[in-house]
């Protein structure tokens, strides 16, 4: 009985290979790579504007945070965040577009069952976990270092 089973598992193993495409894994990283550098690239092309305006320090940081978040949230909006990260994969979640893109989906999606139960409860599906465990870890972080300078 062993052997069969043997057997049809490989069979069934062929069977799925036959409808999965190969994946590349070093053409899928080089356009990881690529693309968030891209990004990275963007956010610093804002700082270095912003900071011959004459923004500097944390207003600087601040700012170019915001403009990231808007540009994400905006091509979420107009449907181009998704093509890019279709092409991209991690390499346009990690940035802070890719934050923006996953609070921006599901209020863009959920947005027909209404502004409170829709778009409201199901904004923070996907990023929801990741800001408590950051603000946790963040007043952990807070705390042991209030502790140790106690």
């Amino acid at each position: 009985m062993t052997g069969s089973r043997a057997h049809y598992n490989r069979n069934y193993i062929n069977y799925v290979n036959a409808f999965d495409p190969p994946t590349s894994h070093f053409k899928n990283c080089l356009r990881a790579f690529f693309v968030g550098g891209f990004i990275c690239t963007i956010g610093q092309f804002f700082r270095y504007m912003l900071g011959f305006a004459g923004l500097e320090g944390d207003m600087l940081a601040g700012t170019v945070s915001v403009l990231l978040i808007f540009l994400g949230t905006l091509l979420t909006g107009l449907g181009v965040y998704d093509r890019i990260g279709k092409n991209a994969g991690a390499g346009s979640i990690v940035p802070i577009t890719g934050f923006a893109n996953s609070v921006a989906s599901p209020a863009i999606e959920f947005k027909t069952e209404g502004y409170v139960y829709g778009m409201a409860a199901k904004m923070f599906v996907v990023a929801g976990p990741i800001i408590v465990f950051g603000v946790s870890a963040g007043a952990a972080v807070g705390l042991i270092y209030w502790l140790l300078d106690l």
